[in-house]
């Protein structure tokens, strides 16, 4: 819009400047045409500079400022070719109001712009009136048939089902828009959008089931999203969208409200923020990457790409080769009797300048830059050899609990990488136990599930981490390759104030028992939440009340003499 405008206001002015010096010297008023080319120019040199950031609603006003701007002209113009000369220019009008705008508000200004040329030139008093209709004849001609070129071209950019852009549209905007943003420094975020499950839907209720859902995608998300996002139909279930002047954080805020409003609409989205240098493809692959993080851990979700920092990532990168990145375990203890049987290995990064690093954060940030794979080996692998002392000096059984990633189970070497780890350090592979998001396992990753099969069978165990945070997975319990049962903290925080809650637990202990899994309440902080899970005869347990993750040589003070020969 601000280019288009910027080119028929600077010709307007061009047009205005041929027109003055082709009137008769005897006409009056040729200052006062003077002044308004000079108002034209300026205002193409303001939207040149800035039009790009202005909101659609602002460019309703420019083009009304034209229709005054060349009706004034008209006026003033000091003989009738001259008045003629502008009254032909009003088109630009027409043409600007069909081209941009919805067909209402385009007519709105096309009635404007021809009332306004048509009362200019008879309060002239020297256009006859049929010249003056024949100026509008051409006007109305012009706009129409803008109107019709247009949808005629939508029609190509749009996707016939949902009445969104198709993915053509897209590419087009988006290279717009990334230019826009480079050329602003306004922030721009491209959105991926999947449905969840959504060939089940076709197999299950039929293609026209399917067609319905992706018609109500559409109309919620065009509702929810700001005018002038661009939301598109990618492919098949897949939906893209783009957002103009909006950081990666306001778009996942935003993604993750819309979502959460239409919980019926299952959907995994990835969303990442358009950075300095990024080309089109590689934003695009940035926001799939996030989108894949989502559906790996579990579907139903968003994730944003935390590419925001390439210097974050190649000191996350430096940090694995220098063996920076450190490894601290959390007793898991016996509920009954108080003893420690395992300990959970968990990553800690500290960065020579800003400190401490969440993980999620560089957990994230190595998922989706092609790190997860190291990261996961050097935890592993640093595990077993700091914990060798202390498992011996504990009996030589010592459970090693550590978290996989679902982009780690997807990788067809990583078992591999797993035994050939455990074969080096001599750590009993019955000792280890892999710990994956009940989410994870809900998104019925066929390579993830298979992999887990694989190393069961080569005699490791796996936990569902954060069970009581997902919806599904008690119906599927006895089909999931499955051995322990970790209860999320903010399951077990209540578990001593609600009797409600106990019994609950209660009651899906005594049916983990009957299916053969173990039980691990996770967040237990207090003595009475210890007291609750012995009576309802939890197994074992982990929480700051038996112990804060800690470098494994801490961890031996607390246990007693027996762990005291825990080495570097």
């Amino acid at each position: 819009m601000a280019a288009t405008l910027t080119v028929f206001y600077a010709f307007g002015g061009l047009t205005g400047i041929l027109a003055i010096i082709g009137a008769s010297s005897a006409g009056r008023g040729r200052e006062a045409l003077a002044g308004l080319v000079l108002a034209a120019f300026v205002a193409a040199a303001v939207m040149s500079r800035w039009g790009a950031r202005w909101p659609r609603p602002a460019f309703h006003v420019v083009v009304a400022a034209g229709t005054t701007l060349i009706a004034s002209a008209a006026v003033l113009s000091p003989d009738t070719a001259t008045a003629m000369v502008y009254g032909a220019m009003m088109s630009f009008i027409a043409v600007d109001a069909f081209f941009f705008f919805r067909t209402t508000a385009a007519f709105l200004h096309m009635a404007g712009a021809v009332s306004a040329i048509s009362a200019a030139l008879q309060i002239r008093g020297d256009v006859p009136v049929f010249t003056a209709l024949a100026v509008d004849a051409v006007i109305v001609a012009l706009g129409v048939a803008t109107r019709g070129l247009v949808l005629l071209a939508s029609r190509a950019t749009r996707d016939p089902l949902t009445g969104l852009t198709n993915r053509r549209g897209f590419d087009s905007a988006l290279e717009e828009l990334m230019a826009a943003a480079t050329r602003t420094g306004l922030p721009l975020t491209a959105v991926l959008l999947d449905l969840d499950h959504f060939k089940q839907i076709n197999d299950t209720d039929g293609h026209q089931a399917g067609d319905r859902v992706l018609r109500r995608v559409a109309d919620v998300w065009r509702q929810a999203l700001p005018a002038d996002a661009v939301f598109a139909r990618h492919g098949g279930d897949e939906f893209a969208l783009l957002l103009p002047g909006t950081t990666g954080d306001q778009a996942l805020d935003m993604v993750r409200r819309v979502t959460a409003e239409h919980a019926d609409i299952g959907m995994s989205c990835g969303v990442a923020e358009h950075q300095i240098g990024d080309s089109a493809a590689q934003l695009m692959r940035r926001a799939d990457s996030a989108l894949y993080t989502a559906k790996a851990a579990g579907r139903g979700r968003a994730e944003l790409d935390a590419g925001e920092s390439s210097e974050l990532v190649r000191d996350l990168a430096a940090a694995l080769a220098a063996g920076e990145v450190f490894v601290h375990v959390q007793p898991v203890v016996d509920v009954a009797s108080g003893r420690m049987i395992g300990v959970e290995a968990l990553a800690r990064w500290t960065h020579p300048v800003l400190g401490p690093v969440s993980p999620e954060r560089f957990v994230a940030l190595a998922e989706q830059n092609g790190l997860i794979a190291a990261l996961g080996e050097h935890v592993l692998r640093t595990a077993v050899t700091q914990l060798t002392p202390l498992r011996l000096a504990v009996g030589g059984s010592l459970g090693l609990g550590i978290n996989v990633s679902g982009r780690e189970l997807c990788d067809p070497a990583y078992p591999q990488r797993v035994t050939a780890v455990l074969a080096e350090s001599g750590w009993p592979a019955s000792d280890v136990v892999l710990e994956v998001t009940e989410s994870l396992l809900e998104a019925q990753s066929s390579a993830a599930v298979a992999a887990l099969q694989v190393l069961r069978a080569a005699g490791l165990r796996v936990a569902i981490d954060d069970f009581g945070t997902g919806y599904s997975s008690l119906s599927r319990l006895d089909t999931l390759p499955v051995d322990i049962l970790k209860f999320d903290s903010s399951f077990i925080a209540t578990v001593a104030e609600s009797p409600r809650r106990a019994q609950m637990l209660e009651s899906i202990v005594g049916m983990a028992r009957a299916l053969g899994l173990s039980v691990v309440a996770e967040g237990v902080e207090t003595s009475a939440q210890d007291e609750v899970l012995k009576r309802v005869g939890c197994t074992y347990a982990q929480g700051y009340l038996y112990g804060r993750p800690a470098p494994a040589r801490e961890l031996a003070a607390p246990w007693g003499r027996a762990h005291a020969a825990v080495a570097d």
